[in-house]
């Protein structure tokens, strides 16, 4: 028996590199034409996924998780994130137009009592919850 023999990392990481930022038809081309069609098959998975979310909370691996990727995210979020937000935005301008079309309509077609003064926990009820439970049937359809 033998030690497995592996490349230096500098070469691994460059090779890695040098691939995965050519294959960016790639990419498209497999989101295009996946094996399996995505949202049916990670549909098929709720019970996985939430059996894992589970697991999860219970072993207080999501928190010791985020709690260690923590540098991870700030440089990758004011590195990578940073630059490609924007870029971002705009690309979706239209799904964001989309899902904020149906709550600017719930919200202007609501009718408020008066504003009472500051501090009134009428203007809770008779404001705050009104605004709440349009926007909870909205979204839940009425149920």
């Amino acid at each position: 028996m033998g030690n497995i023999t592996i490349k230096p990392i500098d070469q691994i990481v460059t090779k890695w590199a040098n691939r995965a930022g050519a294959a960016g038809q790639d990419y498209v081309t497999g989101v295009q034409n996946p094996r399996r069609p995505q949202a049916a098959t990670a549909a098929a998975a709720a019970q996985t996924w939430a059996t894992g979310v589970q697991q999860a909370v219970t072993n207080g691996t999501f928190a010791k998780n985020v709690v260690a990727a923590a540098d991870k995210y700030m440089r990758n979020a004011t590195g990578k994130g940073a630059a490609r937000y924007p870029d971002g935005v705009s690309k979706g301008k239209p799904d964001f137009q989309t899902g904020i079309t149906p709550v600017i309509t719930v919200l202007s077609n609501l009718t408020l009592a008066p504003r009472l003064p500051k501090g009134d926990p009428g203007n809770i009820t008779n404001r705050v919850a009104p605004v709440c439970a349009a926007l909870r049937a909205m979204k839940t359809g009425g149920k």
